[in-house]
């Protein structure tokens, strides 16, 4: 009877927003449920505009626009119908796409598209040596023969969506226990996108809401051949570094443009005959750009917050997660820095990698202080001792309570091996060759199950990814750093204690000091792996076909594998099957309590967040306004990094104020701006439309008070930092490079008005 009444429930939220198939008509519906998660909290200061209504925190599905009321959102600052951007068949937000796993706009009719200079930073590093420093220089293409490829980045264009939570329900047989439920699911998904990605140039995957409160089926059209068009000097993309990152103000111009390339329209690998995409849609720049108090909105493709996450699960994040990462990634990234400082081609080889931990490490920190400052854990466990107490007066939901139980025990239970396991993952973002030798041993263990029972990252529809990435890989390793992080990366397995211990490292553990030191030193260059025509050899290889080459590293990694990945790999699944099972029960609960709907979690899906430039108050006595401009550029600029600005933009600042792109009401050129949106990793790169649905920014930070919003919105300190498209417009028609001109014309600006 409860589970009837659940399913009830979760029907009746299916319900409200329906079902349309996209065919070839391009983007997208994400037509996905309206999940309620609790009542938003209560607006703050600048959250609600001057006779308009209250701006409220959501990362909304496009299908979802349509479903709120059209007076509330023209009080907002909407100033076109809803249905312009998306009608359930197309519109405007068919302009925004995934690229390299960041988001993206097409901002001209030949396939420009617009995104951030950090997520173009990997085509930088693949083309830069210390003879031709692109990261340092940055980089036009004065013609478009001379635009740069980016090798593995791709362009995904959604096609077409599909709710298919029927087909993954009805594939877990009756009495299935929690591995049988997963491999169940798994197996569906796979079918599922097996199907899908039978015509040619097609990815797809099945997106799951809530751990399985509903199943879609994504279609998109995987465009391979991007490449770089422009991206600022260092010194203008990563201005003010890693002291300005996560902060405000902000002077950063986080801009970078790439070009999709197709053959006759169609996918196709790079080659010289391809031509410029032609997209359905593409942004309009609007050069008058935003104020405070101007209505816009953030749309992108976040990867994944945690709301739905139970106290006990964000306690762990807390106290254990978020505080090792920050300290682990601190430490390797000194190793790094101190590596890149005594060597020039290292610093480039190492740039990518430094500059992804230092990041990670810093939002990390971020994550506990704003869960500390924000009590977020009592107060979940506040919000779900009401949601136990209503359900279970509730015959319908009272399967929630023992859900909730079992959730709870779920995350106690991860904390037996917690150090260990965490240790493992984290192999990824560490030593290079034994990350590579993992996943090679992988692929060849992987490889003799028939390609349905493998994990689906091991998968032949990922061969050629994996490819690519050994082959980006050797542009990122320099083994002298190598060592010192497996040095570091034993020291901390050497730390763990009684069942914890890994077999397959006591050997290395064993030595000490300088002794180990040569050891690691001799695995190293005694294998094959680090070699680059050798590694791509070993992908296409079986196990019995890599042990036989006697390598010492590939032998370490099999040991690794066999030891302690395959068997927290099989935790995990069991544990994925019993989410699935006891998450959308519980979910259910929460949404019938909540009472009215608000955004799903973040999920790598197109979402909308509609926001207002405004500034906030980061701590009693201080305002942060919402807008910085050239000159806090000069005022920041100490000639050394990470404050250095290029002479080209010290010498153009003093005439800003004459210039096209300078604001009247601020007397100068706008970097950077704060808006309310609702934000996380994935969202870089998002452009940020105003009212009428122009392209006013590109959303690249968020502020460091506001690290903790993947945890819940809070309307007071929630703020996203873009970069203003007329900082970008004033930095390509002020030095004029060549290429500027044509590039301006393309993206709609006059050029005989300059």
């Amino acid at each position: 009877m409860a589970a009837a009444g659940a399913r009830a429930a979760r029907d009746s939220l299916r319900d409200m927003t329906g079902q349309t198939a996209l065919g070839s008509r391009g983007l997208l519906s994400l037509l996905l449920p309206l999940f309620l998660a609790g009542p938003a909290p209560a607006a703050g200061p600048g959250a609600a505009p001057p006779g308009g209504g209250e701006i409220v925190g959501g990362k909304w599905t496009p299908e979802q626009l349509l479903e709120h009321d059209p007076a509330w959102l023209a009080g907002l600052g909407l100033e076109i119908p809803a249905s312009e951007l998306w009608d359930g068949k197309g519109g405007l937000l068919e302009a925004v796409v995934q690229v390299g796993g960041c988001s993206s706009g097409f901002v001209s009719p030949d396939g420009l598209l617009l995104t951030n200079h950090h997520c173009a930073f990997g085509i930088l590093q693949q083309h830069s040596s210390p003879e031709r420093d692109l990261i340092r220089d940055g980089f036009l293409a004065a013609e478009r023969s001379q635009e740069l490829p980016g090798k593995g980045t791709r362009a995904e264009i959604p096609h077409r969506f599909e709710d298919v939570t029927a087909q993954i329900e009805g594939s877990v047989p009756a009495g299935a226990d929690d591995l049988e439920r997963y491999e169940a699911i798994d197996r569906a998904q796979k079918d599922l996108v097996a199907a899908c990605e039978a015509p040619a140039d097609r990815r797809c995957r099945v997106a799951a809401y809530d751990d399985g409160v509903r199943y879609t089926l994504i279609e998109a059209l995987e465009y391979p051949d991007v490449r770089l068009v422009y991206a600022p000097p260092r010194a203008v993309g990563e201005y003010g570094g890693e002291v300005d990152n996560w902060m405000w103000p902000r002077h950063t111009g986080d801009f970078a443009l790439l070009r999709v390339y197709a053959a006759g329209g169609e996918p196709a690998p790079h080659g010289p005959d391809n031509t410029p995409y032609r997209p359905r849609r593409h942004l309009r720049i609007a050069p008058g750009g935003v104020a405070e108090g101007s209505f816009v909105m953030v749309v992108g493709y976040p990867g994944s917050t945690s709301r739905r996450l139970v106290a006990a699960e964000m306690d762990e994040r807390f106290r254990l997660f978020f505080p090792r990462r920050a300290e682990l990634y601190r430490a390797w990234m000194d190793l790094l820095e101190a590596r890149s400082g005594a060597d020039e081609a290292a610093a480039i080889t190492l740039a990518s990698r430094l500059k992804g931990l230092a990041n990670r490490e810093k939002s990390s920190r971020g994550q506990v202080a704003g869960i500390e400052r924000g009590d977020l854990v009592a107060k979940k466990r506040r919000a779900e001792a009401e949601v136990l107490a209503w359900a279970r007066d509730r015959p319908e939901h009272r399967a929630a309570v023992a859900a909730y139980d079992g959730l709870t025990a779920l995350a106690e239970e991860a904390l037996a091996t917690w150090d260990r396991d965490f240790l493992v993952h984290q192999i990824d973002s560490g030593p290079l060759p034994l990350a590579q030798a993992i996943d090679l041993v992988r692929w060849a263990r992987e490889g003799e199950k028939p390609d349905r029972e493998r994990r689906p990252e091991f998968q032949e529809r990922n061969r050629s990814r994996a490819r690519d990435r050994l082959e980006r890989d050797q542009t990122r390793l320099d083994l002298p750093a190598e060592e010192l992080l497996l040095l570091d990366l034993l020291a901390r397995f050497e730390r763990l204690e009684g069942e914890q211990r890994v077999a397959a490292l006591e050997p290395l553990l064993a030595a000490a000091g300088g002794e180990r030191e040569r050891r690691v030193a001799e695995l190293l260059a005694a294998s094959r792996v680090p070699l680059l025509e050798e590694r791509l050899a070993m992908l296409d290889e079986s196990a019995a076909e890599l042990a036989a080459r006697g390598d010492p590293l590939l032998a370490l990694a099999t040991a690794l594998v066999e030891e302690v990945v395959e068997p927290l790999e099989l935790r995990e699944k069991r544990r994925e099957g019993a989410e699935s099972r006891l998450r959308p029960r519980w979910r259910t609960a929460v949404a019938a309590h909540a009472g009215r709907p608000v955004a799903p979690d973040a999920n790598g899906t197109l979402r909308v967040s509609l926001a207002r430039v405004a500034g906030y108050s980061p701590r009693d006595g201080v305002w942060m306004t919402p807008v910085t401009r050239l000159a806090g550029v000069v005022e920041k600029h100490t000639g050394e990094e990470p404050f250095a600005a290029p002479e080209a933009v010290l010498a153009g600042a003093a005439g800003a104020a004459a210039s096209r792109w300078a604001d009247p009401a601020l007397g100068d050129v706008p970097v950077c701006f704060l808006a309310t949106g609702d934000t996380t990793g994935g969202s870089s790169g998002s452009p940020v439309l105003d009212g009428r649905g122009d392209l006013v920014g590109v959303n690249f930070d968020r502020v460091w008070e506001n690290v903790a919003n993947d945890f819940g919105y809070n309307p007071e300190i929630a703020r996203n930092v873009a970069a203003d498209v007329r900082y970008l417009l004033w930095l390509l028609d002020g030095a004029r490079p060549a290429g500027s001109e044509a590039l301006l014309r393309e993206l709609g600006v006059d050029a005989a008005t300059r």
